[in-house]
């Protein structure tokens, strides 16, 4: 998508002032010159509307503010939406809760503006307007997915409301929803093409398997396993387009890699002209970092197991809690920088980062990045971030790096747990799924690598999971439909061993979460919706 982005960007901003000026979030087919006869003209202009919709599809913002939800990144600073959120304390007049919604809504509403009106455009290819309404048809369905995932029931319609209807819609079932998305997905898998079929130029359009990828994720957050392991076996055959694991996982999330064999959809974006700068708040500071706003937890540390595959509580594991970073899980240092870490520079040279307080002192060096508690400029946990670093983004860290929203190896790891929970692990799947998972993470040991047999198969796949995707957005979801959430976010967090050893072990005890199972696994329905719409009820608890 970077190409179109660049070329539509000044049309798409003018428009996005013109369509989102409606006091309710649902309403209502713009009456200005994007719905007049006279600007639907030309197959160009069309591209700008559907540009703006990819646009629209999800945002960096969301993209980190899902891991700020999960029990993988502390925030350190502030006291932003996601922070009151995993405290217990929201109520429906909370931002994150008003936002999403209204996101969400804009960009369904562009779909719809496209497809009610791209028809009227004379002369256009009809291949390319069949594929593109279902490029617009995807993001739709994409849009009511987040919404009915975040809220359960939602408002469900096909058409831009009119006011008098926005005012007046109430919401459909969370499964009446489902089955809406579902439907759309299979309709449109006919039209889009593979991956391969598409031009370099179009690189990052919707595919024949991002639609089944999203399937997938329909069925795998209602833990249905029958359907998730049907369809990412078909995906893993090759029946939606060729997909492979990349070779290397840091080059993974490296600028020059984008598009590469792994990736199945992302966000777009391009130096200068469409940036995220969120990391810009959660590297060190003595390489580029402003403050810190988010850093990993310990727990996340913890879960990172050691070269020969053991965690690092199991017997014969290796682990030193004296020197707790070594033998660790390769995509460990590629994740998470931790005290003495060594930062590759994008001039090639080496940064030791010195975290541990006291540390550069004795080091006799000057920096910024220890350890100094709570709601200082330096991290709050003992960590900072080094995946999705961008070595070619300019000071303040305005980023051209795209953000991956789907991958394959998701898809492989979708499909070992769907099999374990089946009943169905085996020997075969393990060397299907995770033994190639580890083998590019840079795993040797045969003990990482072999079949470790089931006994402890459920919390291998799901540590796993989260160490492979992490600060990828998806760790929420998963603790939500694991119900492991009313545990791991109903406890203090921690940091590294830099506190007081008489409190948990010397471990930075955080500020303690609070998930109450009644209410928390569901977003609030906005207040200021509700004052406008008396049709729309509220989720339990609010």
């Amino acid at each position: 998508m970077k190409k179109k982005f660049l070329k539509y960007s000044m049309e798409i901003i003018c428009m996005m002032l013109i369509l989102f000026t409606s006091c309710n979030d649902l309403d209502l087919a713009p009456t200005n010159k994007f719905t007049d006869l006279n600007y639907w003209t030309s197959t160009e202009k069309a591209s700008s509307v559907l540009s703006m919709a990819y646009n629209q599809m999800f945002s960096s913002g969301y993209y980190f503010a899902n891991e700020r939800l999960s029990d993988n990144l502390y925030e350190g600073r502030g006291n932003s939406s996601e922070k009151i959120i995993t405290s217990g304390q929201a109520d429906p007049a909370l931002g994150r809760f008003s936002g999403e919604w209204g996101d969400c809504f804009g960009g369904i509403r562009t779909c719809h503006t496209f497809l009610e009106n791209v028809d009227r455009i004379p002369e256009m290819d009809e291949n390319l307007k069949t594929r593109m309404k279902a490029e617009a048809r995807f993001i739709r369905a994409s849009l009511f997915f987040r919404l009915t995932t975040q809220y359960g029931d939602v408002p469900l319609f096909d058409h831009n409301l009119t006011m008098n209807e926005a005012n007046e819609v109430f919401r459909s079932s969370h499964a009446e929803v489902l089955d809406f998305v579902r439907k759309e997905l299979n309709e449109i898998l006919t039209v889009l093409p593979t991956k391969q079929q598409y031009a370099a130029a179009d690189n990052g359009r919707i595919t024949k398997g991002a639609v089944m990828m999203l399937l997938a994720r329909t069925y795998l957050y209602e833990n249905d396993y029958t359907q998730v392991s049907q369809i990412c076996e078909k995906i893993m055959n090759g029946e939606y387009g060729e997909y492979a694991l990349f070779d290397s996982y840091e080059n993974l999330f490296l600028p020059e890699y984008e598009y590469n064999s792994e990736i199945i959809l992302d966000l777009g974006y391009a130096l200068s002209l469409k940036t995220w700068s969120e990391y810009y708040d959660a590297i060190p500071l003595t390489v580029g970092g402003r403050i810190h706003a988010f850093a990993p937890t310990q727990e996340l540390v913890d879960d990172y197991v050691m070269r020969n595959g053991k965690g690092i509580r199991e017997e014969s594991s290796g682990y030193d809690e004296n020197d707790p970073y070594v033998n660790r899980d390769p995509r460990f240092s590629l994740t998470i920088v931790y005290h003495g870490y060594k930062w590759k520079k994008p001039d090639g040279t080496i940064a030791t980062i010195y975290i541990k307080p006291g540390s550069s002192r004795e080091a006799g060096v000057s920096n910024l990045d220890e350890y100094a508690g709570p709601g200082q400029n330096a991290t709050a946990t003992g960590y900072y971030l080094r995946k999705y670093y961008d070595p070619t983004a300019p000071a303040g860290m305005a980023s051209g790096l795209n953000l991956i929203l789907m991958r394959y190896a998701d898809v492989l790891l979708m499909y070992a747990e769907a099999k374990y929970e089946l009943g169905q692990m085996s020997e075969t799947v393990w060397n299907q799924t995770i033994r190639p998972i580890r083998a590019r993470a840079g795993f040797t040991d045969p003990q990482a690598l072999n079949y470790p047999g089931l006994s402890d198969m459920q919390n291998i796949i799901r540590r796993e999971r989260r160490c492979e995707l992490a600060m990828e957005g998806l760790r929420i979801f998963d603790i939500r439909r694991w119900k492991t959430i009313e545990t791991v976010q109903n406890t203090n967090l921690h940091g590294a061993k830099f506190g007081d050893i008489s409190v948990d072990n010397g471990y930075i005890r955080l500020d303690k979460r609070n998930f109450n199972k009644d209410r928390d696994y569901l977003f609030a329905v906005p207040q200021s919706q509700r004052d406008i719409d008396k049709n729309l009820t509220q989720n339990p608890g609010y």
